[in-house]
C-alpha cells in the first residue's frame, strides 16, 4: 500500500510539472530565445571569435633563427584559452592567400598573445613574417584552437615534456601558466627535455633556467644534439637511453609506480615523432599516457610509410575543382598549398590533418594522406580528404 501511495504522488508531481510546461510553452516547441539572440550570439562570438584582428607591440630576437612577435588585439579583448593551444595566422605573401598556425606561448590571462616563429629551410610564412613583419603591423588569425593541452582529470600530476626546436612554444605557456601562480591545491611536477641541434639556438633558454633554479617540481634538461667543443650536458638525441637516464628508469612492467604516474607530451619536427615514439614504446609506456602536438605536413611526405616508390615529389598532376578551374600541382606538395598558389582560398586552421576545417570532397582520383592524419571514418568512406596533408597521386577532380 505505501508503494502505491509514493507511485500515485510520483505521478500527482509528474502532472503537475508537465501541466506547467504546457502553460508556458506550446507542445513540441522549446523555449523562445528570439529576444536574447543578440546577447547570446555576442557572448559567444567573445568567447570563441572565429578571426582576432592583432597588433604587433614587440619583437623580439630569440635566437640567430627565432623571433618572439608580441601582439595585443585591436578589435576586441583577447578570449579565454588553454595552455598549449596555438592560433592559425593568414598572411598574403607576394599575393598568396595562405596560413599558418602557431603555438600561444604566453600565459591563459596575459594582456597580450606571443607567438614565436622560426625560420625553416625552403620555408614560405616563416621568412615572411621573419622579415618583414615589424612593430605596429596588424595580422590577422583564427581565435585559440587545439587540444594539445594539460587535462588534470586524466594527465595525473606527473608530466615530461618531450620538446625540439620551435616545439617548445606550446610548452612555455603551460609552465608559465603552471608555475605562475599558486601551486597550493594541485601541484604539478614538470620535467622538461628540450632538444636542440646547438646551444646558441634554443628558444627560452634563459627564462628556463631560471624558472627550474626557482622551482623545485620544474626540472630542465636541455640535449644538444652536435655539441660544441667542451660542452658538458646531456648530448644526442631523445631516444629511450637518454631519456631513462633523465627521467628516472622506466620498467617495461605495467605495475612500475614511474611508468603509470608519468604522462607523456611530444612536440618538435616531424622527424622527432617516429624517434620519440619509438623510444617511449620501447620504455613500455602506454600509448594514453602518451600526447602529441601534430605540427604541420611532414617536411619530405616522400619519406613517410606508404609513399609510392617510383613517384616523384615533382611529378605534376592536374586538379579540376568543380565549377571552378582546373591546376597543376605536385605530388609533393599539400593540396591546399597548391590551391592557395591559384587564389582558391579554402577554410584552414591546424594545417595538420586533425581539425578538418579544409574537408574537401574528392570526386575522382587517388591522395596520399601520412598515417597521423585524424580523417574520420565517415568522411574516408564518403570521399572526404583533408585538403592540408592530402597529395596527389594522379589527376584529381575535388568539390570545394
Amino acid at each position: 500500500m505505501a508503494e502505491f501511495i509514493y507511485w500515485l504522488r510520483d505521478v500527482r508531481e509528474h502532472l503537475r510539472v508537465s501541466g506547467r510546461r504546457k502553460a508556458l510553452r506550446q507542445p513540441g516547441q522549446g523555449f523562445d530565445y528570439t529576444k536574447d539572440r543578440d546577447t547570446v550570439e555576442q557572448v559567444v562570438s567573445r568567447l570563441h571569435p572565429r578571426r582576432m584582428r592583432l597588433r604587433v607591440t614587440e619583437v623580439i630576437q630569440q635566437t640567430p633563427t627565432a623571433k618572439t612577435f608580441r601582439l595585443e588585439r585591436t578589435d576586441g579583448p583577447l578570449p579565454p584559452f588553454r595552455a598549449g593551444q596555438y592560433v592559425n595566422v593568414f598572411v598574403d605573401v607576394d599575393g598568396v592567400l595562405t596560413s599558418r598556425p602557431y603555438s600561444i606561448a604566453s600565459p591563459p590571462g596575459s594582456q597580450v598573445l606571443e607567438l614565436t616563429v622560426r625560420d625553416k629551410p625552403g620555408g614560405f610564412v616563416a621568412p615572411y613574417l621573419l622579415n618583414q613583419v615589424k612593430v605596429g603591423d596588424e595580422l590577422e588569425t583564427t581565435g585559440p584552437a587545439g587540444s594539445f593541452y594539460y587535462e588534470p582529470l586524466i594527465d595525473g600530476h606527473d608530466l615530461v615534456f618531450l620538446a625540439g626546436g620551435s616545439g617548445i612554444t606550446p610548452f612555455m605557456s603551460i609552465i608559465r601558466d603552471t608555475f605562475g601562480r599558486s601551486q597550493a591545491t594541485s601541484p604539478l611536477h614538470i620535467h622538461l627535455l628540450y632538444g636542440s641541434r646547438t646551444p646558441d639556438d634554443v628558444i627560452y633558454g634563459h627564462e628556463l633556467a631560471e624558472l627550474a633554479a626557482s622551482h623545485p617540481n620544474f626540472h630542465y634538461s636541455l640535449v644538444i644534439s652536435e655539441p660544441p667543443p667542451g660542452y658538458e650536458g646531456p648530448i644526442g638525441l631523445l631516444d629511450a637511453d637518454l631519456i631513462r637516464r633523465q627521467v628516472g628508469k622506466l620498467s617495461t612492467s605495467l605495475g612500475s609506480r614511474d611508468l603509470v604516474d608519468k604522462t607523456f607530451y611530444i612536440c618538435g619536427p616531424g622527424v622527432m615523432y617516429d624517434f620519440c615514439l619509438t623510444a617511449l614504446t620501447e620504455m613500455g609506456v602506454p600509448g594514453h599516457k602518451i600526447r602529441r602536438e601534430l605540427y604541420g605536413p611532414p617536411d619530405d611526405v616522400t619519406q613517410e610509410p606508404g609513399w609510392p616508390e617510383s613517384l616523384s615529389a615533382e611529378t605534376i598532376f592536374h586538379v579540376e575543382v568543380e565549377g571552378g578551374d582546373t591546376i597543376r600541382a605536385p605530388a609533393g606538395e599539400p593540396l591546399l598549398n597548391s590551391l592557395e598558389r591559384y587564389g582558391i582560398v579554402v577554410p584552414a586552421i591546424c594545417r595538420a590533418g586533425e581539425c578538418s576545417a579544409c574537408r574537401t570532397r574528392l570526386l575522382s582520383g587517388r591522395v596520399f594522406m601520412p598515417s597521423h592524419t585524424g580523417l574520420r571514418e565517415s568522411d574516408r568512406r564518403h570521399g572526404y580528404i583533408h585538403a592540408c596533408v592530402s597529395y596527389p597521386l594522379e589527376n584529381l577532380r575535388i568539390r570545394l
